[in-house]
């Protein structure tokens, strides 16, 4: 048996559309840049939003496809797409979030699929930044890069975060997939939506009869999601 301290614990949070709420709109102002970028490399204009979806599901994100399939510039991408958006005009401190995350009786890790200067703009702008230890993120430059749901991504977070143990790795994230990937590395998941959820009429227990997974609204459910983190 594992002795859980509450240092060794690790919260892992994703970013976008988790810590703040979907309703701001930022993924609907990120998807009509990528769309316009898409169209300036060329692609053709009546296929542009398929064919950006189909690499987004193929690959975890549409810019490994670009990456991939039309040998774009990393860096151009990221400046012109996520690099763009008006995140400060947007994007407002928190102070609510801030408090569920500083009672948190774990290290706060965040886990990212986007850039780290989209990552850390977004910290800011919650005014959240400084309760983090770190930021396991996506390096558009790098080949092959990995991505939520791949498991060597999973991997990495844990090893950055120094943690080698996945009953000490909590996780919240917004999308199901990035959840469900969680779960089969034993990790205890949230899913953060306002849609339904395949956690979404209670908890669901692993082989060990562990409270695994649970589905929430808001990230301020935390608390309620994972008592054990929170009493």
């Amino acid at each position: 048996m594992v002795d859980m301290k509450h240092s060794e614990r690790v919260l892992f949070l994703d970013i976008d559309n988790c810590l703040y709420s979907p309703d701001l709109g930022i993924s609907q102002m990120m998807k009509s840049r990528i769309y316009a970028y898409g169209r300036e490399i060329g692609l053709d204009s009546d296929e542009v939003e398929e064919t950006c979806s189909t690499y987004f599901k193929d690959y975890g994100l549409t810019v490994r496809g670009l990456v991939l399939h039309h040998n774009i510039d990393p860096q151009e991408f990221n400046d012109k797409v996520d690099g763009s958006l008006p995140l400060e005009d947007i994007i407002k401190p928190n102070p609510l979030l801030r408090n569920m995350i500083e009672s948190a009786n774990a290290r706060i890790w965040a886990f990212t699929n986007a850039g780290l200067d989209h990552a850390s703009r977004v910290l800011k702008c919650l005014g959240i930044e400084d309760l983090f230890e770190g930021i396991t993120y996506c390096d558009y430059t790098e080949p092959n890069f990995p991505c939520k749901p791949e498991k060597r991504v999973y991997e990495k977070a844990m090893k950055e975060a120094g943690v080698s143990n996945p009953q000490l790795c909590y996780f919240a994230d917004d999308s199901a997939k990035n959840v469900e990937a969680a779960l089969q590395l034993d990790w205890t998941a949230v899913h953060v939506s306002k849609q339904t959820s395949s956690c979404e009429h209670g908890y669901i227990a692993g082989e060990d009869n562990i409270i695994r997974c649970c589905h929430i609204e808001t990230v301020l459910n935390l608390p309620q999601a994972l008592p054990e983190l929170f009493s």
